[in-house]
C-alpha cells in the first residue's frame, strides 16, 4: 500500500473538513458552504466512503492532499508531510522528496533551534538570569515545558555552529532568518556568518498545524548593542507575520467548543492566560489583526474578544484590525481592565486573575465602545459637534454587512443625538458611495499593470449551460426511479447524442438495465464522475419523491433543449453575420435554413 493511501485511510476526510468549516450530514454524504468561493447555500458535498469533496458551485473538488494544498496554499510535498505527521504515517516511498524540500527543511531547523534554545534554558548555569526573569514574571516550570520557551547566551555563532553540525546547510539556516550572512562571508570556512538571536529569552511561533515557524527573541540586557528590546524571524518561505496567530495551535479546539476567541497583544499574555486557565487566547504579536489571520480565526469562531493597549497607538492598530473583522461579519467585543489592575493581560493576572476573567466575561460590544467614544466630551447642542460625532460613528456602522444589526445601531445613535433615522442613513450611504469610489480608484491603479491578463479574461469562452443542466438531469435520473428515463433520454438524441456519459447511460437503459445496474457500471467506468452525480443528486433532490422526480426530469429534458437551441441559434447567427461580410450568399441561405428548422 502507497504512503498516500495509508494517510488516506487513516485521516477522515470529514473530520479534516470540519475543523475548517461547519459540516452537515445530508444522507450517505455530508455538506457545506464551500471555502473556496462565496455562497449562502451550501453546494460544497463531502463523500466519507470514497474520501473525495466537490462544489457545484465553483466545479473544485479532490480529496485531502488538494483541500490541504487549496486551503493552506501548500505545495503537493508540503501537505504530504503535514498529513504524514497528522496520521502518524513514516514516509517511506516519498520520504527523499520531502527532505529536499525546502519548506520542510526549515521546519526541522527550527524545530532543531527550538530544541537547542529550550535546553540551553532548562539546563546551563549561563541562563541562570534569565530563568530568574521567567519565573518572576509568574510561569512555571510546566508552562515553560509546554511553550518551549528557550535561552540563547550572547555569543556570535553558537547557534549557526551547533546547526551546522547536525547536518544542515548554511544557505538553509540563513534563509531560514537564524543566521545572518555578510557581505564578505565564506560558505566552507564559515567566516563572515552570526546568529541573529544573541542574549536573549526565545518564544517559539508555531504555525496552526503545529509547525514551528519562527521566534520572537526578548533580550535579558538591553544595551546600545542589543537591536530592540524585541527581535523577531523575518519573513521566510514558512513565516509570514500576517498569516500567523500566536497560540492558534493550542488555542482552537477550546475557541472551537466555547465559540469565542480572546485576542490580546502580546505573547506573555497568551501564555499566562493558557496557564491561567483561559485556553482560547491567542495574540496579533502587537500588529493590527490582518484579512488571512482574520480569515483564519473565522474558521474556529466568529465572536472575538479584543483586549489591547489603552494609549492612541494601541488603540489605532486594533481598529484596523476591528474594521476588517466587522466587515467579514464577525461579533467583535472589547475588552477594558478596570483602572489600578494592570496595563495588560499579563500583569492584571499577576495582581488577581479574577479581574481578568471579569473584564473577558463583561466584554463590551465593539459598537458600544465606538459609541462611547465619539459623544465623550461633546457638547449636544452644537450642530457642528453632532455631525462630528455622526463623522466618527457611522463609517463604523456601516461596515456591519447585517441589515438588521445596522439598523439597530441607527436607532440607537439616532436617539443619542436627537435626529431622524432617516437623516443618518442619508450619511451612511454618502460615506458608502464614498468608500466605494476609494476603492474603484485603488483597484484600477493595481490593476494598472495587468492589462493583458484582463484581455485574456475577456476573451475566455464560457461554459455552455446545457452541460451544467445535464449533469442535475443524469444525477436525477440515476438517483431517483424514473419510470420514462429511456423516453426522455430518446427526446434528448438530436441534442446531444455525441455526448459520452449520455451515450454510456442511455444504451444501458435501451438495454433493459435497470438504475442499479447502470449505476453498477457507470462505477467500473468512471468512479468520480459516479460519485460527483450521487453528491449532486443528494445536493439537489434528497427530499423529492419519486413522482416529483419524474415531473422534474421531463422538466429537465424541455430546459435542456431550450438552452440548446437558443444557443445553437446565437451560434448560427454569428455565421451568417461572417458570410455576409465574406459576400458568400450561398453560406448565408444555408445557415438561414438551419436557423428556421431551429423553430
Amino acid at each position: 500500500m502507497s504512503d498516500i493511501q495509508t494517510i488516506k485511510e487513516k485521516i477522515d476526510i470529514v473530520d479534516l473538513i470540519g475543523e475548517y468549516i461547519q459540516v452537515k450530514p445530508s444522507g450517505t454524504y455530508h455538506k457545506a458552504c464551500c471555502p473556496f468561493h462565496n455562497e449562502k447555500t451550501p453546494s460544497f458535498m463531502i463523500h466519507r466512503d470514497r474520501q473525495r469533496f466537490h462544489c457545484f458551485g465553483c466545479n473544485q473538488d479532490g480529496d485531502i492532499f488538494t483541500f490541504i494544498e487549496h486551503m493552506e496554499g501548500m505545495e503537493f510535498i508540503e501537505a504530504l508531510k503535514y498529513l504524514a505527521d497528522r496520521a502518524g504515517v513514516q514516509l517511506t516511498q516519498k520520504g527523499s522528496d520531502t527532505n529536499k524540500h525546502q519548506k520542510n527543511r526549515i521546519k526541522d531547523i527550527n524545530a532543531a533551534a527550538a530544541h537547542f534554545f529550550h535546553q540551553f534554558f532548562m539546563q546551563m548555569p549561563a541562563s541562570k538570569e534569565a530563568m530568574a526573569y521567567i519565573l518572576g514574571r509568574g510561569l512555571t516550570t510546566d508552562t515553560i515545558e509546554a511553550w518551549q520557551i528557550g535561552f540563547v547566551p550572547d555569543q556570535w555563532d553558537l547557534l549557526t555552529k551547533y546547526l551546522l553540525k547536525k547536518g544542515h546547510a548554511i544557505d538553509d539556516l540563513v534563509v531560514a532568518g537564524l543566521t545572518i550572512k555578510r557581505d564578505n562571508a565564506d560558505a566552507e570556512s564559515g567566516r563572515g556568518y552570526y546568529d541573529r538571536f544573541r542574549g536573549r529569552i526565545m518564544f517559539p511561533i508555531w504555525d496552526i498545524h503545529g509547525y514551528i515557524v519562527g521566534f520572537t527573541g526578548r533580550v535579558l540586557v538591553e544595551t546600545e548593542k542589543s537591536g530592540g528590546k524585541y527581535v523577531n524571524t523575518p519573513q521566510t518561505p514558512v513565516y509570514d507575520k500576517s498569516r500567523v496567530v500566536f497560540g492558534l495551535n493550542k488555542a482552537k479546539q477550546t475557541i472551537k467548543k466555547e465559540d469565542s476567541v480572546v485576542i490580546v497583544e502580546g505573547q506573555m499574555d497568551v501564555i499566562t492566560c493558557h496557564q491561567a486557565g483561559m485556553l482560547n487566547v491567542v495574540a496579533s504579536s502587537g500588529t493590527a489583526l490582518t484579512e488571512q489571520q482574520i480569515a483564519l480565526l473565522k474558521r474556529f469562531s466568529s465572536n472575538i474578544r479584543m483586549a489591547f493597549d489603552a494609549d492612541a497607538a494601541g488603540q489605532a492598530a486594533a481598529k484596523r484590525g476591528i474594521d476588517l473583522a466587522l466587515e467579514a461579519g464577525m461579533s467583535v467585543r472589547v475588552i477594558r481592565i478596570p483602572e489600578g489592575q494592570g496595563k495588560d493581560p499579563d500583569e492584571c493576572i499577576l495582581q488577581n486573575k479574577d479581574h481578568w476573567f471579569t473584564a473577558v466575561e463583561q466584554a463590551t460590544d465593539v459598537m458600544n465602545w465606538y459609541i462611547e467614544k465619539a459623544f465623550a466630551g461633546k457638547d449636544l447642542t452644537d450642530p457642528k459637534q453632532k455631525q462630528a460625532i455622526a463623522e466618527e460613528v457611522l463609517p463604523e456602522v456601516s461596515r456591519i454587512p447585517f441589515a438588521i444589526e445596522k439598523d439597530h445601531w441607527l436607532n440607537m445613535v439616532a436617539g443619542k443625538l436627537g435626529v431622524d433615522i432617516a437623516v443618518l442613513r442619508e450619511d451612511v450611504a454618502r460615506i458608502v458611495k464614498s468608500e466605494t469610489k476609494k476603492d474603484r480608484v485603488v483597484g484600477q491603479l493595481s490593476q494598472s499593470g495587468s492589462s493583458h491578463q484582463k484581455e485574456i479574461e475577456e476573451t475566455e469562452v464560457p461554459r455552455s449551460q446545457v452541460f451544467f443542466v445535464l449533469e442535475q438531469f443524469f444525477s436525477l435520473i440515476l438517483a431517483k426511479n424514473i419510470e420514462n428515463a429511456v423516453e426522455l433520454l430518446t427526446v434528448l438524441d438530436p441534442v446531444i447524442a455525441n455526448h459520452p456519459l449520455y451515450k454510456f447511460i442511455k444504451i444501458g437503459y435501451t438495454a433493459g438495465h435497470n438504475r442499479d445496474v447502470i449505476r453498477a457500471s457507470l462505477v467500473q467506468k468512471d468512479q468520480e464522475v459516479f460519485d460527483r452525480l450521487l453528491m449532486q443528486a443528494e445536493l439537489s433532490f434528497s427530499n423529492m419523491s419519486d413522482r416529483e422526480a419524474e415531473k422534474e426530469a421531463a422538466a429537465y429534458v424541455d430546459q435542456i433543449i431550450r438552452i440548446w437551441k437558443r444557443e445553437k441559434r446565437t451560434a448560427l447567427l454569428a455565421q451568417i453575420e461572417i458570410a455576409k461580410k465574406t459576400g458568400n450568399e450561398e453560406e448565408e441561405q444555408s445557415i438561414l435554413v438551419q436557423v428556421q428548422q431551429l423553430q
